[in-house]
């Protein structure tokens, strides 16, 4: 059996307020205080791993130990199938220096439309890793298949979102509503395989 989360203060290892902000309200039924690397003022570390599940834990860890609290990290990415899964692990990077995914979404179209493919094929792509500082640590993943469209679409999301679209929906996740999201994500499927490792005994909200 996976080690049970039984703490009051849990950080989300993220500077990424969309991130930060969608993992809370995953969080919301536990009765735990939730705060951030960005608000603990955590540097962030360098993300050298071969996978999503690595890179995750690479985060968690920084954190968890250099706090002294458990951490809790996110790395995902959006794997579109034309351009042989890029920008994957990478997605974060293709947003530039200042993190603007208006940019990164143009660069996946111009990417798609020099490969001159018309799969639109894409996914979602989420590890979660949870570290206590003793260095002990659970991961999960979780994976959501989809189509890319263009222009993107809503306003409601970050990252990718307004270009994605869940496999047997018409909105992208930046239209839809937040809370459905949550429900449905690639985050919330590795999320809930969390809940079941390692939440059973987390006290809930009354």
């Amino acid at each position: 059996m996976a080690r049970q989360f039984t703490e009051d203060t849990l950080i989300v290892a993220s500077h990424n307020q969309g991130k930060v902000l969608e993992i809370a309200a995953l969080l919301a039924p536990y009765k735990m205080t939730v705060t951030s690397a960005s608000a603990c003022q955590l540097d962030e570390p360098v993300e050298d791993g071969d996978s999503y599940i690595a890179n995750a834990a690479i985060k968690a860890k920084a954190a968890a130990i250099t706090s002294g609290l458990p951490a809790l990290s996110d790395d995902s990415g959006f794997e579109v199938m034309a351009i042989d899964g890029d920008p994957g692990l990478y997605s974060a990077r293709w947003a530039g220096a200042d993190k603007d995914f208006s940019v990164a979404m143009q660069h996946v179209h111009d990417a798609i439309t020099a490969s001159g493919k018309t799969d639109t094929s894409c996914r979602f792509v989420c590890a979660l890793a949870l570290c206590w500082p003793d260095g002990e640590i659970v991961t999960t993943q979780g994976i959501i298949d989809g189509h890319y469209v263009w222009p993107p679409r809503g306003n409601r999301g970050f990252g990718y979102d307004p270009m994605f679209i869940p496999d047997g929906y018409e909105q992208s996740f930046g239209e839809v509503d937040p809370e459905w999201k949550h429900a449905v994500s690639h985050r919330a499927i590795a999320f809930q395989q969390l809940i079941d490792l390692c939440f059973q005994d987390t006290p809930r909200q009354p």
